[in-house]
Formats: structure tokens, C-alpha cells, sequence
């Protein structure tokens, strides 16, 4: 488990300054790391999916550091039990008494990684969680930190020891990024400056709880004008074209994700081209259950409606 130290006394930081921090860590990646925090601040839950070694879970380490929050890891693996995510209960034979003994889901952001490593049953811990933002164990009901986020890392559906998420479990991750490979002058820069990582640690904490909460509640003050909603909406018709389309859960979180990507561009208003940005990551993952082979698919229903 790790934890950042309290934020030094300083002036409000801006958005820029998280992504700008997020860029000495993870290499000419601005658009996933906007995205990324867009998600965070309309209170979604992120998935990250690429090839091994090319930054998720540093993105999802730097995003603990920078946050301001306490932040665990768990390493999901074949052998990972749901009693290791949420916790069990435990007889104490002092008292004679069962004594429950939390599990790592009790942190305010919960990184998640590999998580297709691990098959459905310990999958289906985080279900609850991730909806509820709260944890149910031998009948008792305990309340998650506010705010609670998952930052979920995994592998590509085609490589080996893989197992894939359920349509219900990819309906409540936000947003869905994939990484790619570096630029070619960016991966130079990378091979002469050595890994990254442990610049991760050294990531001084921009947000507290504060400021983040403030920043997550001014996401519903970022207008939507009536024509850029006509356009989301237009979008979410034309995924249902072959009757397997975007359920009315994730089009509300395509207007959360649109203001919060404004919010994060700092405008206080939606454009269509904010609606367009973010439609792919919050569309991609739910209509094919992949994050890179949602993105074609995506694109297309973009091509398909003319925005205003």
C-alpha cells in the first residue's frame, strides 16, 4: 500500500499543471492523460488497455502521486480470491467475536492491474464497489471513501493467460484508453533518460481532497447547449443501428466525460468537438469489449452523424 505526503501550502493548481506533471512521467501521451483526468473528475473509473510495457501502470501510479489520495495496487492473478480485494472476515479469539478485516478496496483509488489476469470470480469483486461505491461481506454493508476510483490496467484479449471482462463490468468503467506505442523522438528521449518509473515516486501531490472535490462538482456547472446535446444523443441513436448500441447509463456518462474534458481545457462550456473526443474512450470498450478494436468502431459512428 502507498500513500502521497499532504499537500504543500501553495496557489490552486490548474489542470494544465496535473497534465503537464503527468507528461515528465509518461511521454507524448497528452491526449490519453486529458482524457484520463477527465474521467476522474466526472467520477468514472478508468480502463487502460495495451501491450505490456508501454506506461499503464505508471500513468495509473502518477495519477495516485498527483491526486493528493491515499492509493493501493493489487496485482490481479489467476490465483487472486475476491476475500483479497474486499476483505474477510477473521475470529478473534480474544473477544470471540468475528473482527472484519478490510481489503485493499478501502483506499480512495484503487489501482487494478492486469486485472483480465484474474478470472470472473475475483473480477466480480470490484462489481460492487465500482457501482455502489460500497462493499458488501457476510451480510454487513460498508461505505467506500469519497471520492473511490479504479484505474484498471489490462493486457490485450489475444495474448495468453488472459480472461475477459464481462459486458457488466466494462459498462462501469467510464472510460477506456489505450496507450500505443511512444513517438519515435519520444521513445529517443526515453531511451536516453532511462525508465521512467521511478520518477513516478517523486511526484509531489498538486491536488487535496479539497480541491479535488471542488473541481469534481464544478464538472455540472460546465454548460451543455441544446444543439451539442442533440449531436451526443445523435451519437448514441447511431450506435444502436444493429440493436447492440450504447445503453442510456453510458450516455449519461458520455455528458459527464464531455463537460469534464472541457472542464479540463479549461472552458466553461461543451463543444461538439469535446463530445467527439471523448466519445471513442467511453464508447470503444462497452460496443466491442475491447478498447483498441473499440475505437474503430467508434470512429465509424462519428464519421456516420454530422456535428452542428
Amino acid at each position: 500500500m502507498s500513500s502521497v505526503a499532504p499537500l504543500p501550502q501553495a496557489t490552486s493548481p490548474s489542470a494544465a499543471q496535473v497534465l503537464d506533471a503527468l507528461d515528465t512521467v509518461l511521454l507524448g501521451k497528452r491526449e490519453q492523460s486529458t482524457l484520463a483526468l477527465a474521467c476522474i473528475l466526472a467520477r468514472g473509473h478508468l480502463l487502460i488497455e495495451d501491450v505490456p510495457g508501454v506506461g499503464k501502470t505508471t500513468l495509473a501510479r502518477a495519477f495516485g502521486q498527483l491526486l493528493g489520495l491515499p492509493w493501493t495496487r493489487v496485482q490481479f492473478t489467476n490465483d487472486l480470491l475476491p476475500a483479497d480485494v474486499v476483505g474477510v472476515s477473521i475470529f478473534d479469539s480474544k473477544s470471540q467475536e468475528f473482527r472484519f478485516q478490510p481489503g485493499p478496496v478501502f483506499t480512495s483509488l484503487l489501482l487494478a492491474d492486469e486485472i483480465n489476469r484474474a478470472p470472473a470470480k475475483a473480477q466480480s469483486a470490484l462489481l460492487e464497489a465500482m457501482e455502489e461505491r460500497q462493499v458488501t461481506v457476510d451480510g454487513v454493508t460498508r461505505e467506500l471513501p469519497n471520492p473511490f476510483f479504479v484505474i484498471a490496467t489490462q493486457n490485450p484479449g489475444e495474448q495468453r493467460g488472459v480472461f475477459g471482462l464481462p459486458e457488466s463490468q466494462l459498462d462501469r468503467f467510464l472510460v477506456g484508453i489505450s496507450l500505443g506505442y511512444p513517438a519515435l523522438e519520444q521513445e529517443r528521449e526515453l531511451l536516453a533518460k532511462g525508465d521512467t518509473r521511478s520518477a513516478v515516486d517523486g511526484l509531489q501531490p498538486l491536488l487535496d481532497h479539497s480541491t479535488l472535490l471542488t473541481w469534481m462538482n464544478a464538472i455540472d456547472d460546465v454548460h451543455m447547449a441544446d444543439s451539442v446535446l442533440q449531436y451526443l444523443h445523435e451519437l448514441i441513436i447511431a450506435s444502436r443501428i444493429d440493436g447492440n448500441g450504447l445503453s442510456p447509463r453510458a450516455a449519461l456518462g458520455l455528458v459527464r466525460a464531455s463537460r469534464a474534458y472541457a472542464f479540463v481545457n479549461e472552458q466553461d462550456h461543451v463543444l461538439p468537438d469535446d463530445v467527439k473526443a471523448v466519445f471513442s474512450s467511453v464508447a470503444g470498450h462497452r460496443l466491442t469489449g475491447s478498447v483498441r478494436a473499440g475505437t474503430t468502431a467508434a470512429n465509424r459512428i462519428t464519421d456516420s452523424v454530422t456535428a452542428p
